[in-house]
């Protein structure tokens, strides 16, 4: 395992980790979560990425249950979790958002469902127009302040919602975000490549980035439609579906470009693409997501696939794609 600094942090994340999106009380139970983190903290998988939103809940709670089964020392990994949609189905005004009341209640509330003391990184999961950022910012320093959040960050926030927070931190003397959590892979890459390019120097801010396979599409397997155990084909996820496959067949005939590029490389097409992702050097980590041991192996193994994407590859893959 590689491991890189959390923008200009102190805290070293692996540079894959794991997270609960779709997958954790739906594709997968208790014994399958078990077999899957232990895997991941036996390859040096130090961050485990969840959120209040996660299947309401349940995906904190499995991961915080099997946390504990595991025993992993506390000091040996860290945990996330992020707040504002809340995490009942129809949640009521004080239970979504950004306000002091929910921020707070929201962190609380996942320290119980993960069994943890402290959350290392606490993401506002989106910007929330009804409530002023001065607001968040002040209740996430006070988190931080009273130990129960180390490092608090944004994701798909707007750039200039963030250099508000930062501007606001500075003149209060408050903990300011440190991390951005954005969609970025192949097929996704303006908001980290142009729109939060001013963030990484003028801030320090690192990236703990998402969806590195566009939800499954940049591995090839839906060029023949979608199989019935991949997270499209799950029920209450037809958005996801069609924001995935809804833009007709061209995305498909890109992806299709890169088989030959991996096949040289001696790579599935997956790690080729998590393993493009890291080569921008403001990505401090690639979240991964399995419902399988074998899909979670063979996406760690993309490291192997790194040091041969070198400047030529990187072309061809631009010429693929465009």
């Amino acid at each position: 395992m590689q491991y890189r600094r959390l923008g200009t942090s102190g805290l070293q994340l692996s540079a894959l980790s794991f997270g609960a999106w779709v997958t954790f009380g739906k594709q997968v139970g208790r014994s399958l979560a078990r077999d899957l983190l232990a895997l991941a903290h036996d390859r040096g998988v130090n961050f485990f990425d969840n959120a209040e939103t996660y299947n309401d809940g349940v995906a904190e709670q499995l991961m915080g249950d099997v946390l504990a089964d595991l025993r992993f020392p506390r000091d040996s990994y860290c945990v996330s979790s992020k707040v504002f949609f809340g995490a009942v189905e129809h949640p009521l005004p004080t239970q979504r958002g950004l306000s002091r009341k929910h921020v707070i209640e929201a962190c609380h509330q996942a320290l119980r469902r993960l069994r943890v003391e402290y959350l290392d990184l606490y993401f506002c999961h989106r910007p929330d127009p009804d409530t002023p950022v001065a607001e968040t910012v002040a209740a996430m320093d006070t988190l931080v302040r009273q130990g129960k959040v180390l490092y608090w960050g944004t994701s798909e926030w707007p750039a200039e919602a963030i250099h508000e927070a930062h501007r606001i931190a500075r003149e209060n003397r408050m903990y300011a975000p440190a991390m951005e959590q954005p969609q970025y892979n192949l097929l996704h890459r303006a908001r980290v490549e142009v729109e939060y390019a001013p963030l990484y120097e003028a801030y320090g801010m690192g990236t703990t980035i998402w969806s590195p396979l566009a939800s499954g599409l940049l591995s090839g397997k839906y060029r023949d439609g979608v199989p019935a155990d991949a997270r499209l084909a799950q029920p209450g996820y037809e958005w996801l579906r069609e924001h995935v496959l809804g833009q007709g067949d061209d995305r498909l005939a890109r992806v299709a470009r890169l088989q030959p590029i991996a096949e040289e490389l001696g790579a599935s097409m997956a790690q080729l693409a998590i393993a493009w992702c890291l080569l921008n050097p403001h990505v401090s980590t690639v979240m991964l997501g399995a419902s399988r041991r074998e899909q979670l192996e063979q996406n760690l193994d993309a490291l192997e696939c790194l040091p041969r994407i070198d400047a030529s590859v990187r072309q061809r893959i631009e010429q693929a794609l465009a």
